[in-house]
């Protein structure tokens, strides 16, 4: 019952349901050119096979000249749109050789149509076949057959043996065109897998290249880290009778180059390891903002800090960002404003967090620092990608950094 049903739906599709236009498109179709080359050639011939039509009925098998005008456009000139229109012109074609044959019962020859009529239709075969399903095209021969031939044999005289020929090569054209159209979606599937191929390649020639650079990197910082953390823990050990003032940048040397180096190796360092058994933990966030603001005031700042309406949860990305910004911001200041007072100020929005860092210290100094710059870039970069603002310039006599980073861009 299933294949007989899917017979039966195959059969009313191909007649009523199915659209008239093609689904799958030729590789003539898709140039720019070859579609109007191809459709100026079925325009002249279904022109040339419908003059031939209506003059082989007039002359040869004596039909009167406006039936033989209606018929011969009928079966023939359709063939002007197989192109784009494959079933409907088949469609139109069929009907007007039923017609033919009801209309031109014996006329001493062989089949009830020109050879014109045959030919035209066997073209718009080979188009179903070629730009149809195949369910339908199966349906289009088995009603070509049942339908349109095996009808002349009692009702026009058409030797049996003859019409099982044209049934056969019916058929014969159907399928030679479904291999056709089989190969060439096989080969567009090829080119396909093969570009998706090259574009995978590509991709994993841009990450292994960035693998590698970081790997270089990781390696060339931790070893200078690692140096830096040596030297700062003997130097106590080395220079005897250091001052108090001398020993806390010791230690504060140590402490952020130790912080430097961890925070070095897991980032980067994960691209070291194949497995899962690198190390990894939490980002950090604002949760942690009293302990870069102890790190500033060791360094030589007087930092003030102030928080603003009701803390809330931050999205991973906004909180990341803020506490970038905040230690960016300090760093600059130790860096080019040493022994300023710094107000760092964080406050939550009903929409957004705003954070601002201002300083008293000149900021005439930061442009012409050797390659300065690129933190306040990195910071820029972060507020674009979760669709803030940052205002960063010269205000009053110091130097202010203020990054509104809103919370549902990033949630």
């Amino acid at each position: 019952m299933t294949d007989d049903a899917a017979l039966v739906g195959a059969l009313i599709d191909a007649v009523l349901r199915a659209p008239a236009r093609a689904r799958r498109r030729w590789r003539w179709q898709r140039g720019p050119v070859w579609p109007a080359v191809v459709t100026a050639i079925l325009g002249a011939m279904a022109i040339g096979f419908s003059a031939g039509a209506i003059a082989i009925m007039i002359v040869s098998m004596h039909v009167n000249a406006n039936l033989a005008a209606l018929l011969g456009l009928a079966q023939a000139a359709p063939l002007a749109g197989a192109g784009r229109w494959p079933l409907g012109s088949w469609r139109i074609m069929a009907l007007g050789m039923v017609a033919g044959n009801l209309s031109i019962r014996s006329t001493g020859g062989i089949w009830p149509w020109p050879v014109t009529t045959w030919l035209a239709m066997l073209v718009v075969l080979f188009q179903v076949g070629v730009c149809c399903e195949r369910r339908i095209s199966a349906a289009v021969g088995m009603i070509t057959a049942v339908v349109v031939v095996l009808p002349a044999v009692p009702v026009s005289g058409m030797p049996f043996w003859f019409a099982l020929i044209l049934c056969g090569i019916s058929a014969f054209v159907l399928i030679f065109a479904d291999a056709l159209s089989g190969r060439y979606a096989a080969e567009a599937r090829l080119a396909e897998q093969a570009a998706l191929h090259e574009r995978d390649r590509a991709r994993q020639a841009v990450l292994e290249e960035r693998a590698r650079i970081a790997r270089e990197l990781h390696d060339v910082v931790a070893h200078h880290m690692s140096v830096i953390v040596l030297q700062a823990e003997a130097a106590p050990y080395k220079i005897h009778d250091l001052p108090d003032a001398a020993l806390g940048k010791f230690v504060l040397i140590r402490d952020a180059a130790r912080e430097a180096l961890a925070e070095t190796r897991r980032v980067v360092g994960l691209l070291r390891e194949e497995d899962e058994t690198a190390e990894r933990l939490p980002q950090p966030g604002l949760e942690r903002l009293d302990e870069v603001v102890e790190r500033a005031r060791h360094a030589g700042l007087v930092v003030d800090t102030r928080v603003d309406g009701m803390p809330r949860r931050l999205p991973t990305g906004v909180d990341l960002s803020a506490f970038r910004i905040v230690q960016e911001a300090l760093s600059n200041a130790c860096r080019y404003a040493p022994g300023s007072r710094v107000q760092v100020r964080v406050q939550y929005g009903a929409r957004a967090l705003t954070v601002q860092v201002s300083d008293d210290g000149s900021a005439g100094e930061v442009a012409s620092e050797p390659g300065g710059g690129h933190g306040l870039v990195g910071v820029r970069e972060r507020v674009t990608m979760l669709g803030g603002t940052l205002t960063a310039g010269p205000s009053g006599d110091g130097f202010s950094v203020v990054a509104e980073l809103p919370y549902a861009r990033s949630e």
